[in-house]
């Protein structure tokens, strides 16, 4: 309906050209902000349904971690969330989790989720990718997973950045968008404590927590920033679950 209403709004303007130049400028570029709003906002609404809170009526958060699976990171992140009690979703990039199945399996064994971040992680172009190349970042990526037994629930778009063709796409897989309330920026810091104040400044009951694990963070925050959100959280009485389908909005 978005890209409708954009094309609709083009051709007002070529009407309208020739008796107000200014109107029809307004209605030629004003519908491509507005497309690039929810094509860039994680949040946004208008291409595709994106779950942003979980509605427990609990002290619970959940804690997704982008990215992997990471030879290094994945086993340690386990062990920490072990010693913490908390449950966590893992959204794994195919082509990373083919080359460490051993990984997508350990992370179910040990009771936590595995989700799909599509299977290159095209992050500078998927928002322009072909419906094509959008079936072929979704199937690829379920396939990988499928080895290990996993039939994943939930899709979070490379940065949150959607496309043109992404419902219909996901919708066809049985796949939910997920995007996040809460974020740390560890993906740029070197800080974990300044990760970790991000999140937990900010961080109530409903919250959907962005953190990330894999050589792409700098070596002072992999797996510690973690470590503090988790401990964070538990002064705060905050629980970290898997939810159910029907919890989120």
């Amino acid at each position: 309906m978005t890209l409708v209403i954009n094309l609709a709004c083009k051709i007002v303007a070529v009407l309208l050209f020739s008796s107000s130049k200014w109107t029809a400028a307004a209605f030629f570029f004003g519908p491509d902000a507005y497309l690039a709003y929810h094509l860039f906002v994680p949040s946004a609404q208008g291409l595709v349904r994106v779950w942003t809170r979980v509605d427990s009526g609990r002290r619970e958060v959940w804690l997704t971690i982008d990215d992997g699976p990471d030879e290094r990171d994945t086993p340690r992140i386990l062990d920490v969330l072990e010693q913490h009690g908390a449950r966590a979703t893992f959204f794994l990039v195919g082509e990373r989790a083919a080359r460490h199945p051993e990984l997508i399996s350990e992370i179910v064994r040990r009771g936590h989720e595995v989700a799909h971040h599509t299977h290159t992680h095209p992050v500078g172009t998927f928002w322009a990718a072909t419906p094509s190349r959008v079936a072929r970042e979704l199937d690829d990526c379920l396939a990988v997973l499928a080895t290990a037994g996993v039939r994943p629930r939930w899709f979070r778009a490379p940065a949150g950045i959607k496309n043109l063709f992404l419902r219909p796409a996901l919708g066809g897989r049985g796949l939910a968008c997920v995007a996040w309330s809460v974020r740390g920026f560890d993906s740029v810091s070197r800080d974990p404590e300044q990760v970790a104040a991000r999140i937990l400044s900010r961080v109530g009951p409903g919250a959907i927590i962005l953190l990330h694990e894999g050589a792409n963070l700098d070596p002072r925050v992999r797996v510690e920033a973690i470590s503090r959100v988790l401990a964070g959280l538990r002064i705060r009485n905050l629980d970290c679950v898997l939810p159910l389908e029907g919890q989120l909005r």
